[in-house]
């Protein structure tokens, strides 16, 4: 049991890295020309609409992420057996980490379509959240 509980937060630990390695991945297609940049640079409405469409995701996705580690923990994670309970536990961190890279990526798209910086502080802010969730590891106590 002590190796699946290791290997669960080996892959935990995969994601978190993923979380940070996924943006950069994105400015790296971006700016090497993979990806085309500014394709609706200078189109006010639909740059309204992407905006507020990044906005939404971030200020839905983010809150609801984090309520859903408690529900998941206390209704799905304590009262299964321990194999269920790694299942049940990766499966929600899956689900909530998700939740916390699509507003980032989505609002990084969307600032190198319209190349308008007011949204970058969306993105600023989603892009950082990561850093108040702990680094997945052993529990030294």
């Amino acid at each position: 049991m002590e190796k699946k509980i290791r290997q669960l937060l080996r892959y935990l630990q995969i994601e978190y890295v993923a979380v940070w390695v996924l943006p950069l991945l994105l400015v790296a297609l971006y700016e090497t020309g993979v990806m085309t940049e500014g394709a609706y640079a200078g189109d006010v409405r639909m740059d309204y609409v992407l905006q507020t469409v990044g906005i939404l995701l971030a200020v839905g996705l983010i809150p609801l992420s984090l309520r859903l580690f408690s529900l998941s923990l206390v209704k799905n994670v304590k009262q299964r057996s321990l194999p269920e309970a790694l299942k049940s536990y990766r499966r929600w961190s899956e689900i909530r980490t998700g939740m916390l890279v699509v507003p980032v990526l989505v609002n990084l798209s969307f600032y190198y379509l319209t190349l308008n910086n007011t949204g970058v502080l969306c993105h600023d802010g989603a892009d950082r959240f990561p850093v108040l969730c702990p680094y997945p590891q052993a529990d030294a106590g």
